[in-house]
């Protein structure tokens, strides 16, 4: 099977432009792949509140419940006011687009590097939080959580390359097995609870998956820190990492199918809903039950002990939870590439991340999505609550923004509104959403700096500047290579060239680069690099045999290089032809397999890398195909028709990897 037979057969056939419509989500499709980071939340945010609380003692966990219940008024505002910027910005963009367009390019950059920060953690934090799903469950795997979520993130990876289609149809079971399971589960506990019924006998609250000693019992344990006011807001601040994902609608809304805004509106309402009932009944039940948070039994694996016991029903709910987590990384995978073109299209990060792969989807930055997550995850030991630190500062940082630009943008519209509530309802729904964000930034800057935050608040100023460095030089090329009617003149004068022939051998390669040389220009300098005087002269012999018209300059090596004795060469016969382009045709064979490349040298791609740099100089290939129908054209003459010139002066010869220079 070839490479590209692989390819086919991993991602699928390429898809018509056309079929891009056709490509568009259903609400239910929309929700499985942009709320699963949202919904999935769940799993930890309530365990990271506990996790702080637990520093001042077991007998204020209590305090979850009103932390939790603050988070989720947060959330609802943070979500009213996300329904607006949809319906403003139908485009989709989300924090990047309404920040650039109402505050300028600068908060701009900032909240698309935010975001861009945010993605590659959650990827990370998502899949590393499944995989502890599972060693919770298993803890012999403990030990490979770093290759088990790597392997995730390669599988996610992958699923999404097949296009955001699939990838709904792909994730859309898990996600629906995930949120029937959590709130079954909240139904029956909360049924346990409220008829006093309790937890099942053999839950023990805090206690590790591999018991015995050092299990945590219940009771109330004295803390080593004391409850202070900032106690509470690391808490809180811990416990925000539930809204990481409820920007994700508004990013995406050209997914969705006409209408778009009202179908993402009311995917969004469906999201939150969803999300503020689980977590505020995973909160409950953790209390209800005096689940004790524990690096080895996350709290969800303890409420649903408590919930059904050690069975087939605690299974079912550690392996829904273990596959939203990992497959909430797809939110990521849906957003991260879509960013990633919006800001290359504007000239902020590289082109290619414009460009839409053969499943209409941007694959390039699903790609590298893929490896930063793969790499920060292997850094990180795969451990969750060593990244939640690094997670929400830039989701915030982006909430911020986007809300402050939307107030902006009704501010622009008020004369466009006969009436007054039209834009100041919006605009004071916005504001709000702006000013308890910002504060909620600030609080989570202030408690997480020293636990890793600090390489977020720092990251995301170099970005910026890699961004403007990125603008800066496509500005540059772009004025360097503009061309106005008054320069170029009124016609387009020919170029007379001076032809340089690198020559390992002769053979049909050779005669096919000759042949090309001549019909570019009668000066035609065949150089041939000799290591030794005695094969220089032989070599000299064979060609005055074959009289092929050309001048043979034969150029001595005795430290054995091949490319520098070449540039020197070169440089002469640019001085003797300074009014004429110094074209290098070099010729080349190309195997019939890829593969095949690897047993031979790269002469000629040495040679081609060494002169694209060289001002003036274009640098030509005139392939040979062994063993197919390129053979015979080249027999008949045509091989010179394959050349690749390079542009912009210079040039580099095509098939490169797979082709080199006969010797």
């Amino acid at each position: 099977m070839s490479f590209k037979q692989l390819r086919r057969w991993i991602i699928g056939p390429p898809l018509r432009s056309t079929e891009a419509r056709h490509q568009r989500l259903t609400k239910a499709k929309a929700l499985a792949v942009f709320s699963s980071d949202a919904l999935s939340s769940v799993a930890y945010a309530t365990e990271e509140i506990l996790l702080v609380l637990a520093a001042a003692g077991t007998g204020i966990l209590a305090l979850s419940l009103p932390i939790t219940a603050s988070i989720i008024v947060l959330m609802l505002i943070v979500a009213f006011s996300y329904r607006q910027t949809i319906h403003a910005y139908p485009s989709g963009g989300g924090s990047y687009i309404v920040a650039k367009d109402n505050l300028g390019t600068m908060p701009g950059l900032v909240a698309g590097s935010a975001l861009l920060v945010d993605y590659v953690l959650t990827v990370a934090v998502s899949v590393s939080a499944g995989v502890a799903a599972i060693t919770s469950a298993f803890p012999q795997l403990g030990e490979h959580r770093v290759l088990l979520s790597v392997a995730f993130i390669a599988l996610i990876t992958l699923a999404n390359l097949r296009g955001i289609r699939e990838s709904a149809n792909i994730f859309a079971s898990p996600t629906y097995f995930f949120v029937v399971a959590i709130l079954a589960m909240i139904a029956v506990g909360l049924a346990r609870w409220l008829l006093g019924i309790g937890p099942d006998p053999s839950f023990v609250p805090g206690a590790s998956n591999a018991g015995g000693a050092g299990a945590v019992v219940s009771g109330t344990v004295a803390g080593v820190a004391p409850l202070t006011l900032f106690l509470l807001l690391r808490a809180f601040s811990s416990g925000c990492a539930a809204m990481t994902g409820v920007e994700a609608i508004s990013n995406g809304v050209p997914a969705f199918r006409e209408p778009e805004s009202h179908n993402a509106a009311t995917t969004l309402t469906w999201m939150v809903a969803l999300l503020a009932t689980m977590f505020a009944g995973i909160s409950l039940l953790a209390h209800a039950f005096g689940a004790i948070p524990n690096e080895e039994n996350t709290i969800v694996s303890q409420v649903a002990e408590a919930t059904f016991g050690r069975g087939v029903f605690y299974y079912a709910i550690q392996f829904a939870t273990m596959l939203i987590l990992v497959l909430a990384a797809n939110t990521s995978f849906a957003d991260f590439p879509r960013l990633g073109s919006l800001m290359a299209r504007d000239g902020f990060l590289p082109r290619q991340l414009a460009n839409r792969g053969d499943r209409l989807v941007f694959a390039n930055g699903i790609l590298i999505l893929g490896l930063l997550s793969i790499a920060l995850v292997t850094v990180f030991g795969g451990q969750t609550h060593a990244l939640i630190p690094l997670y929400a500062v830039g989701v915030f940082l982006s909430f911020t923004l986007s809300q402050s630009g939307m107030v902006h943008h009704w501010f622009n519209l008020r004369k466009e509104h006969a009436a007054r509530s039209a834009w100041l309802v919006p605009a004071i729904v916005n504001g709000v959403g702006a000013v308890a964000t910002g504060v909620v930034l600030v609080v989570i800057a202030a408690t997480k700096f020293v636990y890793g935050a600090w390489m977020v608040i720092i990251l995301i100023p170099l970005l910026v500047r890699l961004f403007f460095g990125i603008r800066r030089h496509y500005d540059e090329v772009a004025a360097e290579l503009r061309i106005t009617k008054e320069e170029l003149g009124h016609t387009i004068t020919a170029i007379h060239h001076a032809a340089v022939v690198p020559v390992a051998g002769i053979n049909r390669a050779l005669i096919d680069a000759l042949q090309y040389a001549k019909s570019l220009s009668s000066t035609v300098y065949a150089v041939h690099v000799a290591t030794d005087s005695e094969q220089a002269e032989g070599f000299r012999k064979e060609w005055d045999e074959w009289g092929f018209g050309v001048h043979l300059t034969i150029l001595q090596s005795p430290y054995r290089s091949l490319i520098q004795p070449l540039v020197h060469f070169i440089d002469r016969i640019d001085r003797r032809h300074s009014k004429a382009l110094v074209t290098v045709i070099v010729p080349e064979f190309v195997p019939r397999h890829w593969w095949q490349g690897i047993l031979h040298n790269q002469s000629a791609f040495f040679i081609k890398s060494a002169l694209l740099f060289r001002k003036g100089t274009v640098v030509t290939s005139v392939p040979y195909h062994l063993r197919g129908e390129a053979r015979e054209a080249s027999a008949h003459g045509r091989g010179h028709g394959r050349g690749h010139a390079g542009s912009h002066g210079k040039g580099s010869g095509g098939k490169s990897g797979t082709s080199q220079l006969i010797s």
